[in-house]
C-alpha cells in the first residue's frame, strides 16, 4: 500500500450532494471529538449550543467570480471552454481552457455570455504551462463586472458535470462573501446564514474574517507516489490586524479559535509559521501534513472532502488518523450529503 492509499475511501454515487438544501443551516453536523475520542450527530443551526461563550469563529470572505468562460474558436466555430484564473494590472487574463485541435497565439474567441448570446472576443496571447493561456479581453470593462456578465458559475464536475443553474450565483456563495477573487467557494462557510451568525454572536462568540482566495488547485487529486513529493498550489491571502487582535485576545481569555473550513486553517497556519500569530497578506503554499503541529487553530468545522486530496490530509491531520477515518465510515454508513453542497463536521 502506498502512502496516498490510506487517504482513498469509497463512497456510493448518491451521497454526492448535486444541490444544496432549501436552508442552508439546517446540514447536518458530524461533531467529532478529539478529548473524549467520540462522535455525535447534530445540525449547523445547533453550533449556538456547541460552541462556548468566548470562542472566536474565524471564517474566509472570498467571493467567488463567475470563472467558467464559455464560447467558440472565432474562424472555425469550434467550441471552446475555459476558466478564468487572475488578470493582472496590465488587463491581461489567466485562463486554463480546451478545445479540440490545437490553440495559436494571436487566435481570437467568441465569448457566449450566461443569457446564450454572442458577447466580446478574447484574443490568445502565450501559451502557459498546464493548459492556460495568457489572454486579452476585447474590452475595457471592470475584470468582475464582466465576468458577472459573461462568466458561469464555476462548480466542480462533480456537481451536474459542472453546469449551473440560475440559482447556483447564489446557493455558491457565502452570505458573507466580500473580496472577489476565488474560482471555488470556501464550502464549510455555505451553512451558515446571517440569523445563525448573529445568534452565534448573542451568545458570546466573537466572528472575525480572513481572506483566502481558494484556487483551481484545491480539488487537485495527490499524484505523487508520497505526500512529501507533491507539490502544493499557491494562493493569495490576506489575515488583517483586526482580525489577529480579536483572535489573540479569544485565546488569551481562555477561547478558542474555531476555524471554518480548511482555506482558514491554511492561511490561520501561515499567518503563524513563527509560532506567534502576526498579519499576513501574499501567497501561501503551506501544505499541512503530517507531522505538522497546529499553532494558530483550536477546532474546525469543514465538509466532507474528496479521497486523495491536500483537503483530507490536512483534516486528518488535524483531527487524528484513525478518528476522522472512523467519522467518514460514520458519515458513509448515516448516509451524510458529501462535498461541496453537502453536510458538515466539526472537530473539537
Amino acid at each position: 500500500m502506498s502512502e496516498l492509499d490510506q487517504y482513498d475511501y469509497d463512497l456510493p454515487r448518491h451521497l454526492i450532494a448535486q444541490f444544496p438544501l432549501p436552508h442552508r443551516s439546517d446540514a447536518r453536523l458530524l461533531v467529532v471529538d478529539r478529548a473524549t475520542n467520540s462522535l455525535a450527530h447534530k445540525h449547523v443551526r445547533d453550533l449556538p449550543e456547541i460552541l462556548l461563550k468566548g470562542d472566536c469563529l474565524v471564517l474566509n470572505d472570498a467571493r467567488v467570480v463567475p470563472a467558467r468562460l464559455v464560447g467558440y474558436r472565432t474562424a472555425t466555430g469550434g467550441h471552446w471552454e475555459g476558466l478564468f484564473v487572475e488578470s493582472s494590472a496590465e488587463g491581461f487574463w489567466k485562463v486554463v481552457c480546451k478545445t479540440r485541435g490545437k490553440l495559436t497565439p494571436g487566435e481570437s474567441i467568441t465569448l457566449i455570455n450566461a443569457e446564450g448570446r454572442e458577447d466580446i472576443s478574447l484574443v490568445l496571447v502565450a501559451q502557459q504551462p498546464e493548459g492556460a493561456w495568457i489572454i486579452r479581453p476585447n474590452s475595457s470593462e471592470d475584470v468582475y463586472a464582466l465576468l458577472e456578465r459573461v462568466g458561469r458559475v464555476p462548480l466542480p464536475p462533480y456537481i451536474r458535470k459542472g453546469e449551473m443553474v440560475a440559482s447556483d450565483r447564489q446557493a455558491y456563495q457565502t452570505v458573507y462573501a466580500k473580496t472577489p477573487g476565488a474560482v471555488a467557494a470556501p464550502t464549510a462557510g455555505l451553512h451558515f446564514t446571517t440569523a445563525l451568525l448573529q445568534k452565534l454572536k448573542n451568545e458570546g462568540v466573537d466572528v472575525c474574517f480572513l481572506t483566502l482566495r481558494v484556487g483551481l488547485g484545491t480539488f487537485r487529486p495527490i499524484v505523487s507516489e508520497t505526500l512529501a513529493e507533491h507539490r502544493m498550489h499557491a494562493e493569495w491571502g490576506r489575515v488583517g490586524p483586526e482580525a489577529v487582535a480579536r483572535i489573540q485576545l479569544a485565546r488569551h481569555r481562555g477561547g478558542r479559535v474555531v476555524a471554518v473550513g480548511t482555506t482558514t486553517v491554511r492561511l490561520l497556519e501561515t499567518a503563524a509559521q513563527d509560532g506567534e500569530l502576526r498579519p499576513f497578506e501574499g501567497m501561501t503554499d503551506l501544505f499541512i501534513r503530517p507531522p505538522y503541529h497546529f499553532r494558530a487553530v483550536d477546532a474546525l468545522m469543514t465538509n466532507f472532502h474528496l479521497p486523495r486530496t491536500t483537503l483530507l490530509v490536512l483534516v486528518r491531520t488535524f483531527g487524528g488518523d484513525e478518528l476522522i477515518r472512523r467519522a467518514y465510515e460514520e458519515a458513509i454508513r448515516e448516509e451524510y450529503r458529501f462535498y461541496s453542497y453537502g453536510d458538515a463536521m466539526l472537530i473539537l
